[in-house]
């Protein structure tokens, strides 16, 4: 399956629903409430993806745009910046859902963020939590979902950044090391990510 990177932070054009099999919109270190010209773009585009019904998949940045995109509201969590490996909490609805439904009610993530879905959109199904963020996962129709937290994140990468924001991290009174000691293998959120692959492929195959 031929996999394409579309970089519109640095001027690509957007792909037409018709010509994608799959999209996955992946995180940024821009946030969703500077409107930028380019997210603005992605977000004007996305309601052509949901209309075509194409496989959708927003991680982090990409699911807090794929809520503003559908009416859903982002903004700054109000308990400040989610960081290092959670324990995320399915709700029931994930029983059903195509990406969720063979996952354990619990388990790890990696996560990094300072913005949140703060109102999810009408029509969306709450699919998943964490002690510190209400709406970790959600679903829009039968092929779109948000993910807040990072399934392609591996132990190095959480690493890197816990290291990296170290600074602002003890300025907010977060206990670093400890955040470090708790970084974990998250082979289950990883599984989301292959579940969704597996669909796209799937699904070009019938067409």
């Amino acid at each position: 399956m031929d996999v394409g990177v579309v970089d519109t932070e640095s001027g690509a054009s957007l792909p037409q629903a018709k010509d994608c099999a799959g999209v996955i919109l992946t995180g940024s270190h821009s946030m969703v409430t500077d409107n930028l010209p380019w997210s603005i773009e992605v977000e004007n585009w996305i309601p052509e993806i949901l209309k075509a019904r194409i496989p959708f998949l927003g991680i982090c940045y990409g699911h807090q745009v794929l809520a503003k995109a559908a009416g859903g509201q982002v903004g700054f969590h109000p308990k400040g910046r989610e960081i290092g490996t959670v324990k995320i909490y399915l709700l029931s609805a994930h029983a059903k859902d195509k990406l969720f439904g063979e996952l354990p009610k619990q388990f790890a993530a990696h996560t990094v963020h300072s913005q949140s879905v703060l109102r999810l959109p009408p029509e969306a199904i709450h699919l998943a939590t964490s002690a510190d963020e209400v709406h970790h996962a959600f679903r829009i129709g039968d092929c779109a979902w948000g993910i807040q937290f990072h399934p392609e994140f591996t132990e190095k990468i959480m690493e890197a950044y816990i290291r990296t924001q170290a600074k602002e991290l003890l300025a907010e009174g977060r206990d670093v090391e400890k955040l470090l000691l708790m970084i974990d293998e998250t082979p289950a959120a990883l599984k989301i990510a292959r579940n969704f692959c597996r669909m796209v492929r799937d699904r070009k195959s019938r067409f």
